[in-house]
Order: C-alpha cells, then sequence, then structure tokens
C-alpha cells in the first residue's frame, strides 16, 4: 500500500468510489475545500491503482476523521483498516492527542472497524445525517492517540 497526498487530479476516481461507497456522498467541492483548507487529504494506491482515501482535519491537539472510504472492489481485504491505522500515525506525528470522527448508526461495518481499532462511543448526535426516511443518528466516536 502506498500512501500519497490527494491531488485534484485525483477527484474523478475518488468521486466514483464516493458515490459508490455512502449513500449521501461529499461533492467535489467538498473534496476541493478540504485540499484547499489544506486539511491531511491522502489516497491509498495499490499497484498503481487509487483504491481509497481519507480525509483527516487537525486542530489544536484534535484530529477528526471526516471521510474515508475503500472502493467496495476492495473491501474486506483489510485496505479500510490500514488506511485508518495510516491516518492515526499521521495525527501522532501533528503532535494530535486524540482522534474523532461520525460515523452513521446503520453503518455496522464501518463501526466494528473502529472499535477494533480502539475507538470508543463518546457521544451521539441525533438526526445528524440525511437519510432515506428522514434523518439518522450519528454516533459520536473517539480514541486517544
Amino acid at each position: 500500500m502506498i500512501l500519497r497526498d490527494m491531488t485534484e487530479a485525483d477527484l474523478d476516481v475518488i468521486l466514483r468510489i464516493e458515490r459508490a461507497v455512502h449513500a449521501y456522498p461529499w461533492t467535489r467541492g467538498n473534496f476541493s475545500d478540504a485540499l484547499l483548507s489544506k486539511y491531511q487529504c491522502k489516497v491509498c494506491e495499490n499497484e498503481g491503482d487509487l483504491i481509497g482515501y481519507a480525509v483527516l482535519m487537525l486542530a489544536v491537539d484534535e484530529a477528526e476523521l471526516l471521510d474515508i472510504a475503500i472502493d467496495s472492489r476492495h473491501q474486506r481485504h483489510g485496505w479500510g483498516r490500514r488506511l485508518l491505522e495510516e491516518m492515526m500515525l499521521l495525527a501522532r506525528h501533528h503532535d494530535m492527542r486524540r482522534m474523532v470522527l461520525e460515523v452513521r448508526a446503520s453503518n455496522v461495518a464501518a463501526i466494528s472497524l473502529y472499535r477494533k481499532a480502539g475507538f470508543a462511543d463518546i457521544g451521539l448526535r441525533s438526526d445528524y445525517y440525511q437519510a432515506e426516511n428522514g434523518r439518522e443518528d450519528a454516533i459520536l466516536m473517539g480514541k486517544g492517540l
């Protein structure tokens, strides 16, 4: 696995993955804004193919994982876990003390991944996400680094 900085040239592939794996995906503008804001935007490559990405916002001593995804063709092979670990290492490198994230309450696979990585529930944001039948809760999770 190669982790490198995301560029505007990556956005077509990223948007294809984003739209395939998220019911309510980020837009090109969301990713462009993250790049302009100097967030830690990384892509994961395997054998020359972009298979995933993550966006991490650093603030004071806390890192917030804003988006992470692995192409559906490469899921369930440990890539998501490895990408998450790389983002935690990156946060530590920037002297962050904690990482937080929000996840849909219905996203059982992601919640399992985060819990296996040591994240714990630290809060609930009621009706946070847009959902097919209204709104869905977000579980706020955190982990000391």
